[in-house]
């Protein structure tokens, strides 16, 4: 019997993948034995994954997918525990789009990001749209905060070009997410990154202050003059954190780490506990009070 042909899912809705072999993309049904064994994630396959797939029917089917060697996931909130629902898979780096205007920026939705990132040592880089309209010294305040963990914000503004040929610098040869909230201006920013992309825009809602979800489904496109690819998802309203046991929270905060192993209590949840390093260091300015807020958000949540 020859080996089924290998494919990778470049966008997927409802039940039906589509899969790229040899160049040529195929629509292929789930086979009903990947839902077997799912009872802890949302779906068995997303956009970047690699997939055996059979091709002698109408439609094709994915009969199995391949071992990620990377993937960015939140959980999906039900009755319950929550699932894991894996946005993308198999990428290089997460590229954070955060607006520093409409809709209102977010640090926590931002730091949530970072961590599920950090969870999944996935490198990660902040870009701030609409720099152009964000009040004065916001981005600045933005870079001194994510140097502390040692993330890169790139400012992106409309008329210059400095940002955007960094943000192309960051994709060259790679395979990138590109995730944000609704609004947030990601398709805006790959159109700029490569403008044979003519990927649909919208405006932001003026009455819910959120953008309208014009990327409805995730998908992967080819950045033909940067030898790389980007995955282009739906804006997001929330995200929350799927941590595994084995990962303490405060480990997703980079800036922590230094100071973790000199806390009074082995068991410190740094969040209130005295003689907690963590604490000392918030008080010293040495972690930045915004990061330190998302963590106790967290914390609070029961992440």
């Amino acid at each position: 019997m020859s080996a089924q042909p290998i494919g990778r899912v470049v966008r997927l809705d409802a039940k039906v993948a589509h899969v790229e072999v040899d160049g040529v993309v195929h629509q292929c049904a789930l086979r009903g034995q990947l839902f077997e064994g799912l009872e802890d994630q949302r779906a068995p396959v997303c956009v970047g994954d690699w997939v055996e797939v059979e091709l002698s029917t109408t439609p094709g089917a994915v009969e199995r997918v391949l071992p990620r060697k990377s993937k960015l996931s939140r959980a999906w909130m039900r009755e319950g525990a929550p699932l894991e629902q894996v946005l993308v898979a198999n990428v290089d780096q997460v590229l954070l789009v955060a607006a520093c205007a409409e809709p209102r920026l977010s640090l926590h939705f931002v730091d949530r990001v970072l961590c599920a990132a950090e969870l999944n040592h996935l490198p990660a880089v902040i870009v701030c749209t609409k720099a152009d309209l964000a009040p004065r010294g916001l981005v600045q305040e933005m870079q001194k905060i994510y140097a502390v963990p040692g993330y890169e914000v790139v400012a992106v503004a409309k008329g210059k070009e400095e940002g955007v040929e960094r943000v192309r610098e960051l994709l060259r040869g790679k395979l990138s997410v590109v995730t944000g909230l609704s609004g947030a201006g990601k398709s805006t920013l790959l159109n700029r990154v490569d403008p044979a992309l003519s990927l649909k825009t919208g405006q932001v809602s003026k009455k819910w202050e959120t953008g309208r979800h014009t990327t409805t489904h995730s998908q992967l496109l080819r950045l033909a003059a940067l030898e790389g690819y980007v995955i282009d998802t739906p804006g997001l309203r929330n995200f929350v954190v799927l941590r595994d046991d084995r990962t303490p929270l405060s480990h997703l905060f980079p800036e922590f780490h230094r100071h973790l192993d000199a806390c009074g209590f082995a068991d410190c949840t740094h969040s209130h506990e005295p003689d907690c390093a963590v604490l000392r260091a918030v008080e010293a300015e040495q972690i930045p009070a915004s990061r330190f807020g998302s963590y106790q958000a967290m914390v609070e949540e029961g992440i």
